[in-house]
């Protein structure tokens, strides 16, 4: 069989990352295919390895603004696969608009899902562009003939929108790149941590509305006062009006810089190391998919704060302490039942650990191909 595969629209982040994975840890015999073909920009392109059943189809209208994607995705795209062969057409994108089939695609963006966090953006044009991803995400999913989620939470919180999907489900998380995996190490009491030598929380995510770092900032600050020798930092590029209130924040709580620092964006090459250093990892979104920066902290054996919404608990299981991210007073509280004991940060950084070795890009290679194996072939080849 002949798979083809629409990248138009992937051009940074984790779904370029998610596609570089899965093609990497393919296995196309063991699923009954012989040649992948992948429509997208050069830039994309040119991350994806080189493989002898894979084909780069470079079109140069890929590589132009939205719009221009979306027109030759609606209108060209299609014809395309048909005049490749191919048996089955992954979006992972997650909107379609032509009319081959058997199409499947992914959903991997939660917001445009989430009522109450789409809430949090006014209005605003993040909030209408993300309104209409909800639109056009649900005409999407709906006329698929697989739809691919990453935890069962978005299965659940997406088809209570869309409502009954005709097509085939599956669920099937991502993998944790194993530069990320760090044996746990020896926890000790923070009375050995001093001003100079402070217990170092980590908290890596884009600065935005449903992140809350100002709560976690908060937090933070309200226990250094409380005499404990911890520093934050905040590790991540930024939506500005969410970098706005953030600024708000620290110019109350630590006017200074004393002890929370944003270096904004970080390549991910370069955040292992920056896991290596850290004593605890704070995670206070309200609203994921699927969070890979979660997923990282747990392979990098690090103890871990977590909010309880979400996905999260389905991820993190026993293996951290939850706290509504919405409530400093509760992130304080968690962060501190850690912080003094360094037995509980033994125990849960050992279970994470453990729990994150179950999230393989081997596997996840596995179940994605096995799924649009099936999709292929309990369809009828189009004419």
């Amino acid at each position: 069989m002949i798979l083809g595969i629409d990248a138009s629209n992937l051009r940074v982040g984790g779904g370029v990352t998610h596609l570089t994975e899965l093609l990497g840890a393919a296995r196309l015999p063991l699923h009954g295919f012989s040649q992948v073909i992948v429509w997208s920009g050069s830039r994309t392109l040119k991350r994806i390895e080189e493989q002898p059943w894979l084909r780069k189809a470079h079109e140069p209208v890929l590589d132009e603004g939205l719009l221009r994607r979306a027109m030759w995705q609606r209108t060209r795209l299609s014809a395309a696969a048909r005049a490749a062969a191919c048996d089955v057409l992954l979006v992972p994108g997650g909107t379609y608009a032509g009319d081959f089939h058997p199409v499947v695609t992914m959903s991997r963006n939660l917001l445009p899902f989430e009522w109450r966090e789409l809430r949090r953006y006014g209005w605003s044009r993040m909030a209408l562009k993300t309104f209409l991803l909800r639109l056009t995400q649900t005409r999407s999913f709906r006329r698929a003939d697989g739809l691919i989620f990453l935890t069962d939470y978005a299965r659940e919180a997406v088809t209570r929108v869309t409502g009954d999907i005709r097509g085939r489900a599956a669920t099937v998380p991502h993998g944790i790149d194993t530069r990320f995996v760090l044996v746990p190490r020896p926890q000790r009491p923070i009375e050995s941590f001093s001003a100079s030598q402070p217990f170092r929380i980590l908290y890596v995510s884009i600065i935005d509305m449903y992140k809350h770092q100002w709560h976690v900032a908060e937090a933070v600050a309200s226990l250094r006062a409380g005499g404990l020798p911890i520093t934050l930092e905040l590790v991540g590029p930024a939506y500005p009006p969410a970098m706005k209130r953030l600024r708000a924040t620290l110019a109350r709580v630590d006017p200074r810089g004393e002890f929370i620092h944003c270096p904004g964006a970080v390549s991910h090459d370069a955040l292992p190391a920056r896991y290596a250093q850290a004593d605890l990892c704070v995670f206070a979104s309200s609203c994921e998919n699927m969070p890979n920066i979660l997923l990282e902290a747990m392979a990098s054996g690090l103890p871990i704060a977590c909010s309880r919404l979400g996905p999260m608990p389905e991820l993190l299981g026993d293996g951290g302490v939850y706290f509504d991210p919405e409530r400093p007073q509760d992130i304080a509280h968690a962060l501190r039942n850690l912080i003094e004991s360094p037995a509980l940060r033994a125990q849960l950084a050992q279970r994470s650990f453990a729990r994150a070795g179950a999230y393989s890009w081997q596997r996840c290679a596995d179940e994605t191909f096995a799924f649009l194996a099936t999709c292929a072939r309990s369809a009828e080849r189009p004419a």
